[in-house]
């Protein structure tokens, strides 16, 4: 049986953006610059036609790979979403105990992850020490720097 990774909608959206941008768009082009290399006589010394088919490849790589993703996914609207714990698709609140900084997360699926943009694997420690947490507790996480500590302060949806 295959393991089902929950997904955003936010996160399915954006995939389905780049997989029609891929079928769309990148391979009809890497397809005429494939022709175009092959126009040039040689292909065995032809630089142009082994990037051209190295990039076809990873463009075939990546639509399989999110075509798997999304086909394994269990879309989650965040909105829709009410716990008193941290789940997946919330958005908590935290304060950084040792530095006594705010900082906030939203938990999603891998393929959407953004620590920047303020979203947190699923998967990763901190997600992973905060999942089943209220307000007011306080999660242990280890950290490549070490053990960090973190309270919650507030969990939301949106």
């Amino acid at each position: 049986m295959k393991n089902v990774l929950p997904i955003t909608l936010r996160g399915k959206l954006k995939l389905d953006s780049e997989l029609k941008k891929l079928i769309h768009e990148d391979r009809p082009s890497v397809i005429r610059d494939i022709e175009a290399a092959r126009a040039n006589g040689d292909l065995s010394e032809n630089a142009d036609y082994d990037a051209a088919k190295e990039r076809q490849a990873w463009i075939e790589a990546r639509i399989q790979e999110i075509q798997n993703h999304l086909a394994g996914a269990e879309i989650v609207d965040t909105s829709k979403l009410k716990s008193q714990t941290v789940i997946f698709g919330a958005s908590v609140k935290l304060v950084d105990i040792e530095e006594d900084k705010e900082i906030a997360y939203q938990i999603v699926g891998p393929d959407e992850a953004d620590v920047k943009a303020g979203r947190i694997s699923l998967i990763s420690p901190l997600a992973r020490a905060l999942i089943g947490k209220r307000v007011k507790e306080t999660a242990l996480v280890n950290a490549p720097g070490g053990e960090k500590e973190y309270e919650i302060v507030k969990i939301y949806f949106e």
